[in-house]
C-alpha cells in the first residue's frame, strides 16, 4: 500500500470511528430520556411561570417537555383527547367549571397547585376612590370610555365578566377582548397618564406588585367565592410517565413563589424558561418535595 493510500485509509477509519461515536452518542441520548410530557398552557403570566417551572423540573429528571400555548377551551380540549399530557391552569370550580364538565370523564383532576385565586373587575386605587363597586360602574360609564378592558375571548373571566355585565345590568359599558398583555399594556398606560380604566382582573398576577390596584366590590358575587389552581392530566398518563404523573401530582407553591418568577419575567429581554430553570436552581427544597418519590 502507498503512503497515499495508507493515510487515506486512517482519515476513512477517524471519519468512521467519528460517526460510530457520534451516532452511539445520539442513541444513549435518547435512552436517556425518560419520555415526552406534553404540557399545553394559555398565555397568562400565571400559567406561563407555572408551566415552564414544571418544564424545568420535569427536564432536570430526565424527560423532554413539548409546550403548546393555546386558547382556553382549546386547551382544555387537548387534554381531554390527549394531545396535550397535562395542564397546570385549571380554574376550579367556577372559571373552568364548563370546560371540565366536557372533558371530566376522559381527565383526572390531580388537585390544587395554588390556593388564594381572585378573579374580578379591577381599577387603579385612584379610581378606586371614585367608583369602588361594579354596580356603581353604569353610572359612571364616561369615566372609562364606556369599556371594559379584557383579555382573550375563549377565557373564562370573559364569560363570567359577561355575566356580570348581566347581573349588574352594565348596558352602558362593552366588553373589549384583547390579550393578557394587551390588557396590562392598556392598564400601564392608563396608570402613567393617571386616566381611568377598568379590567378584568385575576390573582395571582404581577400587576398587583407592580401598581396599587383595587378590586371593585362584588356585592351579588357574580364572580363567586375564591377559587383555586388545579393540576388536570390526561387519563392513562400515570400508567404510561408514572414518575410524570408523581412530579405533576406534588406540584404545588405559594402565590408568592409564583409572583417572584412573574416578576422575573416582567424584565425586559427576559426568557420565562430560563428564569424558571433559574428559580428551580435557587429553590432545591421546595423542588425535592416535587420530586420526592418519583423515580420510575
Amino acid at each position: 500500500m502507498t503512503r497515499n493510500a495508507m493515510s487515506q485509509a486512517v482519515r476513512y477509519g477517524a471519519l468512521m470511528m467519528a460517526a460510530g461515536l457520534s451516532m452511539s452518542a445520539g442513541v444513549a441520548q435518547a435512552q436517556d430520556s425518560k419520555g415526552t410530557v406534553k404540557l399545553a398552557y394559555v398565555e397568562w403570566a400565571s400559567t406561563v411561570a407555572s408551566t415552564n417551572v414544571v418544564r424545568a423540573v420535569l427536564e432536570e429528571q430526565g424527560y423532554d417537555v413539548e409546550m403548546d400555548s393555546l386558547g382556553a377551551a382549546v386547551m382544555w380540549q387537548a387534554v381531554g383527547t390527549g394531545d396535550a399530557d397535562a395542564i397546570l391552569c385549571a380554574w376550579l370550580p367556577t372559571t373552568h367549571g364548563d370546560y371540565y364538565k366536557q372533558v371530566k370523564d376522559d381527565v383526572e383532576d390531580l388537585g390544587v397547585n395554588l390556593e388564594g385565586t381572585k378573579l374580578g373587575l379591577v381599577v387603579p386605587e385612584y379610581t378606586y376612590e371614585k367608583v369602588s363597586s361594579i354596580a356603581d360602574l353604569n353610572d359612571n360609564a364616561d369615566l372609562f370610555d364606556d369599556k371594559i378592558v379584557g383579555i382573550d375571548p375563549g377565557a373564562g373571566l370573559m364569560a363570567q365578566t359577561e355575566n356580570a355585565i348581566d347581573e349588574y345590568g352594565l348596558d352602558n359599558l362593552q366588553l373589549q377582548s384583547s390579550s393578557g398583555p394587551a390588557m396590562t399594556s392598556a392598564l400601564a398606560s392608563a396608570i402613567q397618564n393617571k386616566e381611568d380604566i377598568v379590567v378584568t382582573g385575576w390573582t395571582p398576577h404581577w400587576m398587583f406588585a407592580r401598581w396599587d390596584l383595587k378590586y371593585l366590590d362584588d356585592p351579588k358575587k357574580a364572580y363567586g367565592d375564591a377559587e383555586h389552581i388545579d393540576t388536570v392530566v390526561h387519563k392513562g398518563l400515570k400508567e404510561r410517565l408514572p414518575g410524570a404523573y408523581a412530579i405533576l401530582d406534588n406540584f404545588h407553591w405559594t402565590p408568592e413563589q409564583m409572583g417572584e418568577v412573574m416578576l422575573m419575567n416582567q424584565e425586559e429581554g427576559s426568557d420565562p424558561y430560563e428564569n424558571a430553570k433559574k428559580w428551580v436552581e435557587e429553590n432545591p427544597d421546595v423542588v425535592a418535595e416535587w420530586t420526592d418519590g418519583t423515580a420510575e
